[in-house]
């Protein structure tokens, strides 16, 4: 059993602080920033599609917006509604939390398209590039929420079990930490190694994405306590499971179309 005393803010200087979980955010995007254009290079080595490196790179500043908006609306919609309805300059305060991974999905599918669009270059490509490198970003993220301390798992007997002071004095899983395997390492290299298959086509990254991780995350919150000004819809499905579900649907459609 392991008690949780990790301090969320790695560098104080008075007014200004330096948390875990902004640096998280950083260092995914550079990272996935980083390893996309290495794989690009690498997958023009046995491929005959074109595209100029330049783009992705102009393409950073779509995802880093729509990740911000697409995150922080989410959240408001789909985990504190009632909230933010009467309190709407608190949606602006993004730096105390409060980000939706679905949201921000949806603000990289909407941003990824306005570009693609504007760019004239095929949307499920670059969702494909994005769906190699979003585990990364997406693993940094668990591993914040661990050291901040929040979305706790469920209470549990296991050896593994973590004690978060700030929440309650009960054993619980680190399902941040499950999530953190699941959604990151193991979903990053599933889909790097579809991409490099042979014979790929385009598309199929971006719903083997959608499907594979809706699977871990209903999964994941099996062990996953629910956000407490929600609790279990119909006593229950949390609202993770439900948009997970609504992912997988949506990976199913596209693959569907894409046969």
């Amino acid at each position: 059993m392991y008690t949780h005393n990790l301090d969320p803010v790695l560098i104080s200087l008075g007014i200004i602080e330096i948390r875990w979980y902004s640096l998280a955010y950083i260092i995914g995007i550079l990272l996935g920033w980083w390893f996309a254009k290495k794989i690009i290079l690498k997958k023009f080595k046995i491929t005959d599609y074109r595209f100029e490196i330049k783009e992705f790179d102009n393409l950073i500043t779509y995802l880093i917006v729509s990740i911000i908006i697409g995150g922080r609306l989410g959240y408001t919609l789909f985990y504190n509604f009632n909230y933010y309805l009467f309190n709407p300059f608190e949606i602006l305060k993004i730096w105390q939390g409060g980000m939706s991974f679905h949201g921000a999905l949806i603000g990289v599918v909407f941003g990824t398209y306005l570009f693609s669009l504007k760019k004239k270059i095929s949307t499920f490509f670059l969702l494909d590039i994005i769906a190699c490198v979003s585990p990364i970003g997406i693993f940094f993220g668990r591993i914040a929420n661990f050291i901040n301390g929040e979305l706790v798992g469920k209470t549990t007997n296991i050896i593994w079990g973590v004690v978060f002071p700030k929440f309650d004095n009960l054993v619980r899983h680190p399902s941040q930490i499950y999530e953190a395997l699941l959604e990151g390492l193991v979903l990053f290299f599933v889909m790097n190694f579809i991409f490099f298959k042979k014979n790929y086509k385009i598309g199929t990254c971006s719903y083997m994405f959608l499907i594979i991780y809706g699977f871990f995350r209903i999964f994941a919150e099996l062990f996953r306590e629910p956000d407490k000004q929600i609790g279990y819809i119909l006593n229950i499905f949390s609202m993770g499971t439900i948009l997970s579900t609504f992912m997988i649907v949506v990976g199913g459609i596209i693959f569907l179309k894409k046969r």
